[in-house]
C-alpha cells in the first residue's frame, strides 16, 4: 500500500511545518492590529426590580 510509505509525504510535512513555524508565523505576529482595543470604562447601570402584576 503506497499510502503507508512515509517517505514522500513525511519530509514535505516537516518542511511545511518548519516553514510556517520559523518564517511565516513571526512575520504574521509582528503586524500590529489596525483596530486595537480601547480602554473603556465599564459602567454598570442600576437595575430596578420587576413588578409582577399578580403579586
Amino acid at each position: 500500500m503506497p499510502q503507508l510509505n512515509p517517505n514522500p509525504w513525511l519530509f514535505i510535512m516537516i518542511i511545511s511545518w518548519m516553514t510556517f513555524s520559523f518564517i511565516i508565523q513571526p512575520k504574521i505576529l509582528s503586524f500590529t492590529s489596525t483596530n486595537p482595543p480601547s480602554d473603556m470604562l465599564i459602567t454598570i447601570e442600576p437595575t430596578t426590580p420587576w413588578t409582577w402584576p399578580w403579586t
